[in-house]
């Protein structure tokens, strides 16, 4: 008797399935490629089902996503750091004005039990959300071209 192969999904349809895919590679630097590989596109996955969390945690209010991954051209193009986590899908910039400041969604963020590595209030302007690595909840401020531990009061 013959068995059903059961096809494999592609990783681009499990994370389009949580977020579309261009809300975690779109980029404004042009001519530069932002294509995940496979192995970044399976941590996108998890990424989009982190921020699909994050969405509920924030009364289901939209996110907007200012940066996902980051082609290692694209990241030096926006000067990001050399061991970025956007460059191997596990980071997401991104604010929720519905819900509040980037400090507010921050203090949501930290006071929740979510797995995260790092939570950073990035100039007032945005919150970065690393992912994976050792998940220590490492919560900062990035002000003035430094970072403090914590968030501002």
């Amino acid at each position: 008797m013959a068995r059903a192969v059961r096809r494999r999904k592609d990783p681009r349809e499990a994370v389009a399935a949580l977020a579309p895919l261009e809300e975690l590679t779109a980029t404004q630097q042009r001519g530069l490629s932002n294509d995940p590989p496979p192995p970044v596109l399976t941590r996108l996955t998890e990424t989009a089902r982190i921020l699909e969390t994050v969405r509920a945690l924030l009364g289901n209010r939209p996110i907007l996503v200012t940066s996902g991954y980051r082609s290692p051209e694209v990241n030096r193009a926006v000067g990001g750091s050399a061991t970025s986590a956007h460059m191997r899908g596990e980071a997401a910039d991104f604010i929720c004005p519905a819900f509040g400041t980037p400090r507010e969604i921050c203090r949501a963020i930290a006071a929740s039990d979510l797995r995260f590595d790092q939570l950073i209030e990035e100039n007032g302007r945005w919150v970065h959300l690393g992912l994976g690595g050792r998940w220590r909840r490492q919560v900062m401020t990035y002000e003035g071209g430094r970072y403090r531990a914590g968030l501002r009061p």
